[in-house]
């Protein structure tokens, strides 16, 4: 049971923690100016309110009195200032009655606080323009300069001013330089290109451009064996290529850019529309694509099916950070956490020009996933491709160089798939995503076969959702205009920001830990049922992040007659958790604080208490995350120390608060395609229990039985509440 003295002073550390002052205006402030006129001053120098104009030979009777405010005042008014620097009378009288000011002392403040802010933005603005001044003085001396050396285009003698316009000379300079960029470009890539070319078998001879790739020399691969979803690991057995493959991979990734942007931009029979309730499902038309694009990257191997989708959608983050995400291989595998489960960079052939990705190239392995140990994992070996087009969209694009691996069976492939970028006013983007493979989903359990084949699991439209949900994740944690109305809401920045930072780990930890990746081992404990538990055991050392020890994980995934939304409705809510939560002990489950970081209100980040008879538990908290989209759900939670908490509320690093996150998956069934409202939902259910505080120590049987009889428990106390709700 908590102590109310803990619970009050965590209250107080929300309420007070916006409270600081800025550094940079204690700096600047100037006593004068934040200095306000008593009452009794303003009343007798001016009794009639109006402006009055002094006499010049009357000197003044006696020296004028000046109410210097204290600390706390100025750091009130100044945080008040942030949200409202023009209050109104009553909000001046509020704040006057709290601090034991005056109204037209508040008033007066603020006045001059807004005019300290006006004179600095003004200064601020003079400098930039002196600078751009300068600037333009410099370019005029030197375009002046380069008329004065200006040479005749016919007989190459002086040219006059009045034979070249000033407009003219401007283009030949620019010309000059994007000379000098050509020249620099072409000797990078002749770096590569410019080596003659290999023979390579099946290769297409003639002019034109083709993903039609033959086999190449990339070694042998030891660790690859073909049979299907082994114990061989993509990630740990490919190296970067060779010298002798990059020509080819230059050519592949040209030829499947074109080929990505045409299909980006073109509609039926390409793309054919629907199903779904408003038609918004585009699946691509095979047939036409065959005839489209009629030699690809050859023909599609025997054994595997073709996923084809594409969506659009507006985002909320600018064209410049999107493409940073995808190009940065650490931060595309923290956006898509729920998607991708590893990836590496092996070579980087280009970085790009000009000081952006434009014509990056870089190979790449990924472990794509679903999270649910009954989803095979699909490994990728490809290059990955940014450019930027003149029409101002960029496009990244991948495609699989798996036929450059003669020594492995490929079990599925990329055929040019990515996003194209376009830019929008006020920080919008519009991005149009493709998925585009060929994979043997064989080894998919039944129940999630229906959600694999309607492209929820692994298509474009999983993509666009996982990218709009992040991007108002991200944007949340910028905002700064916080309403202070409801209790519990942070508003504190330092504070918001280290929770949601933690919750971005709690987030990655979890769907890093509940896929079937092949960097895992799952055991299951009895039969062959989808909804027998699979366990692993993992150890944890010299992790800061991570109780040290033995780490238990357990799983299992099984179908609800009850639609995804009910089930994270059901899940999420802390009222209900007393239904399924078995370490809860049937105690009371309040929400300390939360942080809502999304359109939907179940989107946030809540910090709950368990009011237990347990003593032990008297010290804990519960961090949570609840996140859905239009295709998925995640309610995902982990106990944490209060004094480690109350830390992070105050701004602390939270890197060093040890989590073992557990939680639920929901997925729709896929009986409803993509109408997710219908039909029942997949849930997952996985726990993490640290079962010895010993990493070199063994498992115990009995903590495999505790971990599998604790997660059956809470199935059957889920499956009942939600027949008893459903009913």
């Amino acid at each position: 049971m908590f102590q109310p003295n803990m619970f009050e002073s965590h209250h107080h550390l929300l309420d007070m923690s916006h409270k600081s002052p800025e550094n940079d205006l204690d700096l600047l402030r100037d006593n004068d100016e934040f200095e306000s006129k008593s009452m009794a001053d303003i009343m007798e120098n001016n009794p009639s309110g109006d402006d009055q104009e002094a006499d010049p030979n009357q000197r003044p009777n006696k020296k004028k009195r000046y109410h210097r405010h204290t600390q706390l005042q100025i750091q009130e008014m100044e945080s008040f200032f942030k949200e409202c620097p023009h209050p109104d009378d009553k909000q001046r009288k509020e704040l006057g009655k709290r601090l034991g000011l005056e109204p037209l002392q508040v008033k007066f403040w603020f006045q001059n606080k807004r005019t300290q802010m006006k004179a600095q933005h003004e200064r601020h603005e003079n400098s930039e323009l002196r600078a751009e001044n300068e600037k333009l003085r410099a370019d005029n001396i030197r375009y002046k300069e380069a008329l004065g050396n200006a040479t005749c285009p016919n007989c190459g003698g002086p040219a006059s001013i009045g034979e070249m316009s000033f407009d003219e000379q401007h283009l030949r300079i620019e010309n000059a330089r994007l000379r000098e960029e050509i020249d620099r470009i072409s000797g990078i890539a002749a770096k590569y290109v410019g080596k003659p070319m290999l023979t390579y078998p099946n290769l297409p001879i003639g002019p034109t451009r083709s993903l039609d790739i033959g086999v190449g020399s990339f070694g042998p691969q030891t660790g690859l064996v073909g049979e299907m979803y082994s114990a061989g690991d993509l990630l740990r057995s490919v190296s970067g290529p060779i010298d002798a493959d990059k020509p080819m991979i230059i050519e592949l990734a040209v030829a499947a850019m074109e080929e990505f942007v045409r299909m980006a931009q073109t509609g039926e029979p390409l793309w054919i529309t629907g199903p779904g309730p408003d038609n918004s499902m585009e699946t691509l038309g095979e047939e036409e694509y065959v005839r489209t694009f009629p030699r690809g990257i050859g023909p599609k191997s025997l054994g595997l099916t073709t996923e084809a989708s594409r969506e659009s959608a507006v985002v909320i983050m600018n064209h410049i950070n999107l493409v940073e995400i995808l190009m940065d291989v650490n931060q595309w595998t923290n956006v898509f956490a729920g998607l991708v489960s590893r990836a590496l960079t092996l070579d980087v052939l280009s970085t790009g020009v000009a000081g952006n990705y434009n014509g990056a190239l870089q190979v790449m392995t990924a472990e794509f996933q679903v999270p649910s140990p009954l989803v095979p994992t699909r490994e990728n070996y490809f290059v990955r491709y940014c450019k930027h087009h003149a029409d101002g969209t960029w496009a990244v694009v991948d495609v699989s160089l798996d036929n450059l691996r003669p020594t492995s069976v490929s079990r599925g492939r990329r055929r040019p798939s990515g996003c194209l970028i376009q830019e929008l006013p006020n920080g919008y983007s519009k991005v149009t995503w493709i998925e585009h493979v060929e994979v043997d989903d064989r080894g998919v359990h039944n129940i999630y076969r229906p959600l694999v084949n309607s492209g929820l699991a692994f298509g474009a439209k999983r993509w666009v959702a996982t990218l709009d949900r992040q991007c108002e994740r991200l944007a949340s944690a910028m905002a700064n205009n916080i309403p202070t109305g409801d209790i519990g809401v942070i508003t504190s920045p330092e504070g918001r920001k280290s929770m949601l930072k933690l919750a971005e780990r709690l987030v990655m930890s979890f769907c890093a830990g509940v896929g079937a990746s092949t960097a895992h081992t799952w055991t299951t404990l009895s039969g062959s049922g989808a909804d027998d538990v699979r366990v692993m055991t993992r150890k944890s050392i010299d992790d800061p992040g991570r109780p040290p020890g033995i780490v238990l994980s357990a799983a299992t995934s099984f179908w609800l007659p009850v639609p995804p939304k009910r089930v994270f409705d059901f899940l999420r809510d802390e009222n209900s958790r007393s239904e399924w939560d078995i370490l809860s002990n049937g105690g009371l489950v309040q929400e300390m604080a939360h942080i809502a970081n999304g359109r939907d209100p179940g989107n946030c980040v809540s910090l709950l208490r368990v009011n237990s008879g347990n003593s032990s538990q008297s010290n804990m908290l519960i961090l949570q995350e609840s996140s859905t989209d239009s295709t998925g759900s995640y309610v995902i939670y982990a106990p944490v120390d209060i004094v480690a908490m109350n830390v992070v509320l105050s701004g602390g690093d939270p890197d060093y608060v040890a989590l073992l996150p557990s939680g639920f998956a929901i997925l729709p069934d896929g009986g409803g395609g993509i109408d997710v409202g219908t039909h029942g939902s997949l849930l997952t259910v996985a726990f993490q229990i640290l079962v010895d505080s010993v990493p070199t120590a063994k498992l115990s049987l009995g903590s495999v039985a505790t971990v599998n009889s604790l997660i059956k428990c809470t199935v059957e106390r889920i499956k009942t509440a939600v027949a008893c709700d459903n009913a």
